[in-house]
């Protein structure tokens, strides 16, 4: 079963780590848009609100809905504080993901998507997706189940080419055994590394019926869009960014200088060929600099069916990003002061990534001591035994060369998951302190004097006032 629904004029962006949450992605839905939760670390931001004691008992409604009991049970025995714990106290961390998952992993993934997307889609009819790493390739088959058992409507994946996705999605909704292939540092062109993942095993006696959610890829080229479309059945349309977006963005084909607010390097061969994706024949949306009803305008002119947008949406109430942090970005932007460059060494992936440098955490974020306790941009390597190892740039550089890693690839590394953990309130508490927050965004903040005008408020504003805006 597929759904059969209009297609949105206005995706609002998959930002993770939990910018995109359930509240806002509910809000956008409710306006007969397509809001989106981000899947990416959710277990972590999941089982940290639970520490922090679930003051409105959100958390604890969804899983009361999980189809099986006994897990929510163990997981609120493990990780619920009532009260939410201590100030100054660390929070209980998660298993980090391994390819031989063991069954506590798994179960926090299902759960933890399940209610992300069972919250965003209570009390509406409207449509509600999900957004994905390709990257973090471990966590990909239990999170789309748990978002599939709270009835997903789209599925969105970029940071790489998803074109094991599709299937995975229609063997998932037979309640079939599922596998994807692991991408092993060190191994040889036929390594067969892969996580296997059976649904049956978090099935209640009364099996419920899933259905295939839509899968949008997130493309920056019209190349990728086409191998994908030729090579790949079930891809149902794509997203199309280019390196203006906020977040990760496809490196330049001639890489530029390390950072720049314009991105040095991104030249006329970056930008995709829309004529070619037009032709393609499937649904499209343009991303990247598009908050605006002329941009709006335009991508319908081209063929779209509509735009995403990211960073309108990510400084809005509604948003995970602390309160404190928006405010500050918003002030900085109508005072002239706000800078954004694109990192080209910053990402433990090797993906350019767009950091606001112009906010004071930002040196903290570099000065960081180093260490890798939540793990979600690990790669798999093999050792000198053939065996399955982890690494990633951003933890100590000694350990990272005794996994066999060239010293050049540690060189400017920040630990992005902690770092977007502590945008949104969730950071861990060391002895050293709070971890300081790594904020992103896109180039483009023409919106803002739009929509605070909408909302009548100095700092802030809603994810209505972006609609209304965008759709004037």
């Amino acid at each position: 079963m597929e759904p059969s629904r209009k297609n949105p004029e206005i995706i609002q962006g998959g930002m993770g780590i939990g910018v995109s949450n359930w509240r806002l992605a509910r809000a956008v839905a409710r306006e007969d848009q397509m809001g989106v939760v981000s899947g990416t670390a959710i277990d972590s931001v999941f089982v940290r609100r639970l520490q922090s004691g679930d003051v409105d008992g959100s958390l604890r409604r969804a899983l009361a809905r999980f189809p099986r009991p006994d897990m929510a049970r163990r997981i609120l025995d493990k990780y619920f504080v009532p009260g939410g714990k201590p100030p100054g106290a660390a929070y209980l961390p998660v298993p980090k993901l391994v390819w031989n998952m063991e069954p506590l992993s798994a179960e926090l993934l299902v759960v933890s998507n399940f209610v992300e997307v069972f919250l965003a889609k209570e009390g509406h009819a409207g449509l509600v997706g999900i957004n994905y790493m390709e990257k973090i390739r471990l966590a990909t088959l239990p999170s789309l189940l748990g978002a599939m058992l709270a009835g997903v409507d789209y599925v969105l994946m970029g940071a790489g080419i998803p074109s094991a996705i599709p299937g995975a999605l229609g063997g998932l909704a037979r309640w079939e055994a599922v596998e994807l292939k692991l991408q092993v540092e060190g191994g040889g062109p036929k390594d067969n590394c892969s996580c296997r993942f059976d649904p049956a095993a978090f099935a209640s006696e009364a099996r419920t019926e899933l259905t295939r959610p839509r899968f949008l890829a997130v493309v920056s080229s019209d190349v990728v869009a086409r191998s994908l479309a030729r090579k790949t059945s079930g891809v149902d349309g794509f997203v199309v960014e280019n390196h203006t977006a906020g977040g990760h963005n496809a490196p330049p084909r001639k890489c530029g200088p390390s950072s720049s607010a314009s991105a040095p390097g991104y030249g006329p061969k970056d930008a995709p060929d829309i004529g070619k994706i037009r032709g393609l024949e499937r649904p499209f949306w343009l991303a990247g600099g598009y908050a605006s009803p002329a941009k709006l305008k335009e991508a319908r002119d081209l063929g779209a069916g509509g735009i995403q947008v990211g960073t309108a949406f990510a400084f809005c109430r509604e948003s995970g990003i602390r309160p404190e942090i928006k405010e500050e970005v918003l002030r900085q932007y109508l005072k002239g002061e706000l800078e954004a460059s694109t990192d080209f060494r910053a990402s433990p992936t090797g993906y350019p990534f767009k950091i606001i440098t112009s906010l004071k955490n930002v040196q903290a974020s570099r000065e960081r001591k180093r260490l890798c306790d939540l793990g979600y941009l690990r790669q798999l390597y093999r050792n000198g035994n053939s065996e399955i190892g982890y690494r990633c740039p951003a933890e100590p550089v000694k350990s990272y060369l005794a996994k066999g890693g060239a010293p050049e690839e540690t060189d400017g590394k920040q630990c992005l998951c902690n770092g977007l953990m502590a945008t949104i309130g969730l950071g861990q508490s060391r002895k050293e302190g709070e971890e300081a927050p790594i904020v992103t965004a896109g180039e483009d903040f023409s919106f803002v004097e739009h929509v605070l005008g909408a909302s009548r408020d100095e700092t802030a504003y809603g994810a209505k006032d972006v609609i209304r805006y965008l759709l004037d």
